[in-house]
């Protein structure tokens, strides 16, 4: 059995294990959710309900039992409203939630079932004169990344050089993201040789570590520095270890020299890069999701002892060092930490956590009930699927779940880092082909999939966000819209689902949409309008038609980089207020019109 194959073989079997169970402090108590309403739709029912104050999210439930899905780590949701599709009719009733464990009442039942036929139309109404905000860009704080020894890597993948490569897709997402971070698991593991002991003492060397860091700050980004994974001479126990390349996931032998290497790679860190920009500007996060056995052996009081140990040793280098976690798979441990360091007096500077497969949940009501209101939210890694090799998130339906994450989160949420930049990854072996259900925004070789597209769209969006409101039998259709201070206006409407079942698509869900923009300035505007669907902005569907082997040849290199453009859905043109734009979307399916004055 290879390396990657037993890599393989250990995550299925201990990926869902929790490393352990915490004694849960007081949980506030939830009222049941009222006014839920039932609307029958083409392809689908829509639940709404009026919020319960204290709720986090709201865990819809169907005939009974909580609606989940195989390859979604946390079935909650965080607004007051869901989109069941390709379902049958049901008895639906929502219950709130406070906390990973502490779930409130069922409402009262309602049922309904979809509509067989219907008009499938909607309606978007954008009101160019009135601003809501300054818009909101989760995306732009970090993007989550391979650990960062790749980037000095020279070996090849599929042909193409590794470190290069993954070097330049964190550029990529820097240049045309507007990213300004990046996080990677193991900047303490063996290869960067961070950490041995000479006659029983202990010698650090950040050496290799300061080659990895001068490359991210060399194209103009920061790390959110990991504090993981445990340096072999240091481990309690170094045959415990996770992924091909064998982290070492075992608590310290002994937390006084694992303190002094924290605190001896903040120094160094604060000396070489300055502490102005290392105090304003980097971040250091406590291990990794240290909820479940895979990535921690120890026990959960462990583990806040580490982080607690962890969080002194960078604040004894400044003060205003931040620090915070608890980094966690599936929201798991918040709560926990948060008790903790109520009793322990650790600093917590901001809260991190994990989910896969759904928008992030509203974690400020937790933190009001710990008096920690403000207290930084960052979603350290979050994307379509938790699973590797899942080809779920390659195509048109990854870009409209980016689109749909990222507007909830807008405004309550301070990071939502998409875990990853680029398929150059190896947590459980290298790519075994082109297009095999990385995590990557970016192929191997660079190539912009859907939803790197979709977050370059939102990006694209002006800086002042515009009201828009979404109408008519609108199902999974929403719309994000934002002016540019020269006047220039960008709208996105993208019809998704949650439902990985018809990731691939569902005619009953396709919608005819009006697009209405109300308030333009007297002239003349040159329209565009942008597509990603199924057949367009698709790198998929091109490496399909071309024969989609594992890899391509150099000739073929060429003809997908040329294809792999945000296309057109139809020509440009001039029109003049008002304007109005009807067009079709599929579902799976993201349009972006951009209207921009025609200057005289």
């Amino acid at each position: 059995m290879s390396k990657a194959e037993a890599a393989r073989r250990d995550w299925r079997e201990r990926v869902y294990q929790a490393s352990g169970e915490v004694a849960q402090g007081a949980r506030i108590e939830l009222a049941a959710p009222t006014a839920l309403r039932a609307t029958p739709g083409a392809g689908h029912v829509t639940l709404t309900w009026d919020p319960v104050p204290g709720a986090i999210g709201y865990l819809v439930h169907r005939d009974g039992a909580p609606v989940t899905q195989p390859d979604v780590d946390v079935a909650a949701v965080p607004a007051c409203r869901y989109v069941d599709t390709g379902r049958p009719g049901a008895a639906y009733a929502v219950a709130a939630v406070s906390a990973m464990e502490a779930t409130g009442p069922l409402s009262a039942a309602v049922h309904a079932k979809p509509l067989e036929t219907g008009e499938a139309r909607v309606s978007v109404d954008v009101d160019t004169e009135t601003v809501t905000r300054p818009l909101p860009r989760p995306w732009r704080p970090m993007i989550g990344s391979e650990h960062l020894s790749h980037l000095l890597s020279t070996e090849r993948t599929g042909g193409r050089p590794i470190g290069a490569e993954l070097t330049e897709a964190l550029r990529i997402s820097r240049e045309e993201l507007g990213v300004r971070a990046v996080r990677a698991h193991a900047i303490l593991c063996d290869d960067l040789g961070v950490y041995r002991e000479v006659n029983g003492a202990p010698v650090h060397d950040f050496t290799r570590v300061d080659e990895v860091y001068d490359t991210i700050t060399g194209m103009g980004l920061r790390p959110v520095v990991e504090l993981s994974f445990m340096p072999r001479e240091l481990a309690a126990d170094p045959s415990k270890t996770v992924f091909g390349y064998q982290a070492i996931i075992s608590p310290p032998k002994d937390y006084e020299r694992w303190a002094d290497l924290v605190r001896a790679l903040t120094a160094h860190l604060v000396e070489r890069y300055g502490e102005r920009e290392v105090v304003d500007h980097w971040a250091f996060e406590v291990w990794n999701e240290a909820n479940l056995e895979v990535f921690w052996s120890g026990t959960p009081e462990e583990f806040f002892r580490l982080y607690d140990v962890t969080a002194a040793a960078v604040k004894s280098v400044h003060p205003g060092l931040r620090v915070g976690g608890p980094a966690s798979a599936a929201n798991g441990w918040v709560e926990e930490l948060l008790d903790h360091v109520d009793v322990s007096g650790a600093a917590l500077d901001f809260v991190s956590t994990h989910t896969y497969g759904n928008a992030p949940l509203d974690w400020r009501p937790a933190l009001a009930g710990h008096g920690r209101e403000g207290t930084p939210i960052w979603w350290t890694e979050w994307g379509p699927t938790p699973t590797h090799f899942h080809g779920i998130g390659d195509g048109p339906f990854g870009a409209t779940f980016l689109l749909h994450g990222m507007k909830s989160a807008a405004g309550r949420v301070d990071a939502l880092a998409h875990w990853v930049a680029s398929d150059h990854f190896e947590e459980l072996g290298r790519p075994p082909r082109l297009l095999h259900g990385g995590f990557g925004l970016l192929t191997v070789g660079n190539l912009r999939k859907p939803r790197f597209y979709a977050l370059a769209l939102a990006e694209r969006l002006g800086q002042e966000e515009l009201a828009a409101d979404v109408g008519g039998d609108a199902a999974g259709v929403e719309a994000w819209a934002a002016r540019h201070e020269d006047g220039t206006v960008g709208v996105l409407v993208w019809n998704g689902t949650l439902n990985h079942g018809q990731a691939g698509g569902a005619a009953e869900l396709s919608r005819t949409v009006v697009l209405t923009l109300a308030g333009l300035a007297e002239g003349p505007y040159e329209l565009r309008h942008l597509r990603i669907d199924e057949e367009h902005s698709n790198i998929g569907a091109v490496w399909r038609a071309m024969g989609g082997a594992d890899w391509p040849g150099q000739d073929q290199w060429a003809e997908l980089r040329e294809a792999n453009v945000l296309q057109d859905y139809e020509p440009a043109r001039v029109v003049e207020p008002p304007v109005q734009v009807v067009f079709e979307l599929p579902m799976p399916g993201v349009s972006f019109l951009e209207l921009r004055r025609v200057q005289s």
